[in-house]
């Protein structure tokens, strides 16, 4: 049986000022639904993305800004950053890891640029929205078999 990840609920402070932010950054407004008790959920999409985000009011229990990790797979890690650059978001510069596999935690481990053979997977650029919910940025121009 397949399993998709289609949706990830990110816990925000702000329902307005995130639809806001992701709309800002080209996301796909797919619904924005308040109920008549205060519940309210708002969802969108990245750019050629199967999987969306949802939050809103009443939607998670979760401190908002708590989520990290989230990861927006692109095919060039430069002009992905300077595309979100671009929308007035701070991006922090491109990295890869010292031990060439997966970035670390935080910022732990990070060297500066590309990785230097490109290779896939190995390139980073990091940001957060306005509650402080961290993406990471990757490059990966060829998947690893079976993906």
């Amino acid at each position: 049986m397949d399993m998709r990840l289609e949706v990830v609920v990110l816990p925000v402070s702000d329902v307005d000022r995130a639809k806001t932010f992701y709309e800002g950054l080209g996301w796909r407004l797919d619904a924005d639904v308040a109920a008549d008790d205060g519940f309210r959920v708002v969802q969108l999409t990245p750019p050629g993305s199967a999987c969306s985000v949802i939050f809103g009011a009443r939607v998670s229990s979760a401190a908002p800004g708590s989520a990290g990790g989230l990861h927006l797979v692109v095919e060039d890690i430069e002009a992905a950053r300077a595309e979100v650059a671009a929308h007035g978001v701070d991006v922090g510069p491109v990295f890869h890891d010292a031990g060439g596999v997966f970035h670390h935690a935080g910022e732990e481990a990070r060297v500066p640029g590309p990785d230097p053979r490109r290779t896939s997977y190995s390139s980073f650029a990091s940001f957060s929205d306005p509650d402080g919910n961290g993406w990471v940025l990757q490059e990966i121009t060829t998947r690893l078999p079976g993906r």
